[in-house]
Parts: structure tokens; C-alpha cells; sequence
């Protein structure tokens, strides 16, 4: 008999990962940024740049794992969702079919590994992951569904997506504009 929760420890990982190769760009993208402002300097008063690299590594990951483990949250909350929707299992088996799939995102976590100086590889690895992993959700609720319940598990989850992002960059469009608008030498 095989352990249904045997792939549970698989999405942390992943989070793990992603956020330690994001946060580890982060921190060499924010030294040169403190170099050029002439900031780098007093902080090494404080701290030795290996004190200041673990430090920053600590920051730049927790608010990475904060954003992976939100998005984490809002994806399996409309994935349920759509399925309560428009799957007709009683028995819960479809949950357990889809964590197969957190081998695919585990996988896409350790190809950032080697792209850690590189944001376009690392930012299209995560992307790509996603989708693959997506691709392969929805092939495997397709087992378990009707056809027209497929497409309106899809049309729900890419229509969910599209608005919380298309949300999320109007209000930072909103916020830059009104920043720039306040400055002093804007108007």
C-alpha cells in the first residue's frame, strides 16, 4: 500500500528553492545597487560582507517564500474552487491524482539552481514549470472529468489568473504614477 501523503513535504521544497535562487540574484543585484549609491560602504562599518550577504540572502528569501507561498495559497484556492465547480468526484480522487505533479514544480526548482546569475533563465525556468505543471494538472483531471468540465475548469482557472494579475499591475501602475506624481520636480 502506497502512502497518499508521500509527495506532502514536495511543495515546501519547492518554495524552499525558488526562493534561495531568487533571493541569492536579489542579493548580488542589491550589492552592486548599494555600491552605486555609496551606501555599501557604511554598511560594511556595521557588518563584514559575508555577515551582509547572509543577511540580505536571510531578507531577500523570507520575502520570496512570503510571494511563493501567497501564490502557492491563491492557486490551489481557485484550482479547488473551479473543481467544486465543475468535477463531478464525490470520493476526492482527483486530489490525490494532481500531487504527482509537485515532481514537475520540485524539478523546475532545482534547474534555478544553475541559473542563479541569470534573471530572464530564472524568471522563464519558474514560468515554464508552472505551465508544465498546469498542462499536466489539467490532463489529469481530464481522467476524472467530462469534457465540458475540463474546458470550464480551464477557462475558469486562466480566467481566475488573468484577473488577480491584470488587478496587481493596475495597482502598481496606479502606485508608480502616484509616486512620480508627488515627486517635486514632476510638475
Amino acid at each position: 500500500m502506497r502512502n497518499p501523503y508521500i509527495y506532502g513535504y514536495l511543495p515546501l521544497i519547492t518554495i524552499l528553492l525558488f526562493s534561495l535562487t531568487f533571493g541569492m540574484y536579489a542579493v548580488g543585484e542589491s550589492l552592486q545597487i548599494f555600491q552605486s549609491i555609496g551606501v555599501y560602504s557604511g554598511m560594511r562599518e556595521f557588518l563584514s560582507d559575508f555577515e551582509l550577504r547572509v543577511f540580505l540572502l536571510i531578507v531577500f528569501a523570507v520575502i520570496f517564500f512570503m510571494v511563493f507561498s501567497a501564490l502557492k495559497l491563491v492557486g490551489e484556492t481557485i484550482h479547488e474552487l473551479g473543481m467544486l465547480f465543475f468535477s463531478k468526484d464525490q470520493d476526492g480522487a482527483t486530489v490525490s491524482q494532481a500531487r504527482g505533479g509537485y515532481i514537475i514544480l520540485l524539478v523546475g526548482a532545482i534547474c534555478s539552481a544553475f541559473a542563479i546569475q541569470f534573471i530572464y533563465v530564472l524568471v522563464g525556468i519558474f514560468v515554464l514549470t508552472i505551465f508544465i505543471y498546469f498542462i499536466y494538472l489539467i490532463y489529469k483531471m481530464s481522467h476524472f472529468m467530462p469534457m465540458s468540465g475540463t474546458i470550464g475548469l480551464l477557462v475558469f482557472e486562466l480566467f481566475m489568473w488573468t484577473i488577480l494579475l491584470s488587478l496587481l499591475v493596475y495597482v502598481i501602475l496606479k502606485l508608480y504614477n502616484g509616486i512620480l506624481a508627488s515627486l517635486p520636480f514632476a510638475s
